[in-house]
């Protein structure tokens, strides 16, 4: 059950080291171009594993901001993964140990998460596993090639590789939309809060960070309410 279960995690995480690669290649540009070495750059991709955190952090690094700068950009940019983690912690399988918990936070991403929360019924955490057994050496590896390639690749090509993870992110969400009406309502109310406060003269200047935030609260509380998610006990005594 472990190694079949990690097996389909190693399957699944292909596609997302792919799309990691793609953007990770350009962020080990950036910090090479901008005064960093290739292994700080690497370095900071394996030990953090967020690309809007990763890019935002960068910038302050050049700009030689302070450490309280960095701690509070990174607490907004990324408070969204708690909320991943308790969601994902729920839907992991009873008996999973504290220990194993800790481990399968620690590679929690936007698609990680995706692919997890979309998998039937309970999540072994070797699924995890087998999903950051690939996508963490695809974005570290990203990083790598990206810092020694230097400047050697067009402004175009950097703008499109940037976008790729997007697109990966589309054919994770698209297929469960086409076959659950709950999900699609999510996905599309997450668009439409996102497109008011990207449009609205007073909501466009809250921070990306806490637009995620509260997009999610807002859109996942009220599909929860709409179509609540059945316990195992009272789909038992049904």
């Amino acid at each position: 059950m472990k190694r079949e279960s990690f097996r389909r995690g190693l399957k699944d995480g292909v596609p997302i080291a792919l799309g990691y690669f793609a953007v990770s290649f350009t962020f080990g540009m950036m910090a090479v171009s901008g005064g960093l070495s290739i292994w700080q750059a690497v370095l900071i991709s394996l030990t953090n594993l967020t690309s809007a955190g990763q890019f935002a952090g960068l910038d302050i690094i050049l700009a030689a901001g302070s450490y309280w700068e960095m701690a509070l950009t990174q607490l907004i940019i990324n408070l969204r993964y708690c909320l991943m983690s308790f969601s994902l912690s729920q839907k992991m399988e009873t008996k999973t140990s504290l220990l194993h918990r800790c481990l399968v936070s620690f590679g929690i991403t936007d698609e990680i998460f995706g692919v997890s929360a979309s998998q039937e019924g309970k999540v072994s955490p070797y699924y995890n596993y087998g999903a950051m057994c690939v996508a963490i050496p695809g974005w570290t590896l990203g990083t790598l090639a990206g810092a020694i390639s230097g400047n050697l690749l067009p402004e175009f090509m950097m703008s499109a590789l940037s976008v790729a993870i997007y697109g990966m992110f589309l054919a994770i969400i698209i297929p469960p939309a086409k076959t659950n009406r709950a999900v699609a309502g999510v996905v599309l109310g997450a668009m439409a809060v996102s497109s008011l406060f990207a449009a609205a003269p007073v909501l466009k200047n809250v921070s990306s960070g806490f637009v995620i935030i509260i997009t999610t609260l807002l859109v996942a509380g009220i599909a929860a309410y709409v179509c609540p998610v059945k316990e195992e006990k009272e789909e038992q005594h049904s």
